[in-house]
């Protein structure tokens, strides 16, 4: 992302602690393509505090997308839209009733992503490098798109296999 002119991510965030976490607790998911990890995604519960400050619109049960990446090599191939599909289909098939998340105001083509998949902006929060856009989606429980692995890249899914 610094090569993309956008600060976002640095030795403190996402530090090795989070990240390891992150696999422990079975809450991060890669996708491969060729079998090599080309991105991945962490999906849970957790809202970071700021979000209390945000004017969301969907009340209940919300599954929140944090650090979704695709590795320099892998972007535009629709890549992070598989990843944020297989979110949505999690939330659905688990019953959550929207999900949250929130972009760095610096990072424009996360922002257009989010939008463009229906995604409304709530409200801006403040983190250590700046300002970010938090977005919110309703989620139907009829939604079963399963796009989480064809032909040209497979979502490792870590969470059902406690």
């Amino acid at each position: 992302m610094d090569q993309q002119g956008i600060p976002q991510w640095d030795d403190i965030y996402p530090g090795k602690a989070i990240l390891n976490a992150d696999i422990e607790n079975q809450q991060m998911h890669l996708i491969e393509v060729e079998g090599r990890v080309a991105g991945l995604i962490v999906i849970n519960e957790v809202q970071s505090p700021e979000y209390a400050s945000v004017a969301w619109k969907h009340s209940g049960r919300a599954l929140v997308v944090h650090r979704l990446t695709i590795h320099p090599d892998y972007q535009r191939r629709k890549l992070a839209s598989y990843l944020m599909d297989f979110a949505e289909e999690k939330a659905a098939t688990k019953n959550y009733d929207c999900i949250r998340l929130d972009a760095f105001t610096r990072n424009p083509a996360a922002f257009t992503l989010y939008e463009n998949r229906g995604y409304r902006k709530a409200g801006i929060v403040l983190f250590r490098k700046g300002e970010f856009f938090c977005f919110e989606k309703k989620i139907s429980a009829k939604r079963a798109i399963n796009s989480s692995n064809n032909s040209r890249h497979r979502i490792v899914d870590k969470s059902d296999s406690r």
